[in-house]
């Protein structure tokens, strides 16, 4: 009899522990079915979300091509203005002569935006060593042109506006005053 006994505490005791064993992977297996659940339904509302962004247009935010940079007499002869070459990219030149123009703050070569050197009074692209004259013209470095010129005019209330809708490209070896007279203001 003492044999029965430990037969049965020893079944008894194996029972207890598949029932918790059972337990133990009855919990994983809600764990992970869970997990796998939570899974799927993020990857639907991510899904879900990129197509709904796909009906909404991508709008490019550009400055105006038109804009207006103040009055004739701001502008002292033979000076550069960089005040619009950071959000309109040009500069406003007035010649010693009293002419304006407005150019492109962009080298031909590649691109780049050269710099305005007082002191040499010449552009100087940092890049690659593209150098022109206050008129644009290049005479050093390896850019193939003159840089481009924009539509000045005076505007109804007085004050000069560009437009960046009429391009005057550089011709490769001539001088943008001669090639493109419409290209400068006499004021």
């Amino acid at each position: 009899m003492p044999d029965d006994r430990e037969l049965e505490r020893a079944q008894q005791e194996e029972r207890e522990y598949q029932d918790g064993g059972q337990e133990i992977s009855s919990d994983r297996r809600k764990f992970l079915e869970r997990v796998g659940w939570g899974g799927l339904v993020g990857f639907l509302a991510l899904n879900s979300l990129a197509f709904l962004r796909f009906f909404y247009p991508r709008v490019l935010f550009e400055p105006a091509s038109q804009f207006k940079v103040g009055f004739p007499a701001d502008y002292p002869p033979g000076q550069v203005n960089s005040q619009y070459q950071r959000e309109f990219g040009t500069w406003i030149i007035r010649l010693p002569d009293g002419s304006f123009f407005a150019m492109e703050s962009k080298c031909t070569h590649l691109g780049c935006t050269p710099s305005w050197m007082e002191s040499q009074k010449k552009f100087k692209c940092p890049c690659h060593g593209s150098g022109y004259y206050i008129s644009g013209l290049n005479f050093e470095g390896p850019a193939p042109r003159p840089m481009d010129r924009f539509k000045i005019s005076i505007a109804e209330d007085g004050q000069l506006q560009v437009d960046k809708t009429i391009k005057y490209p550089g011709v490769p070896g001539k001088e943008s005053n001669e090639v493109y007279p419409q290209s400068l203001l006499r004021v």
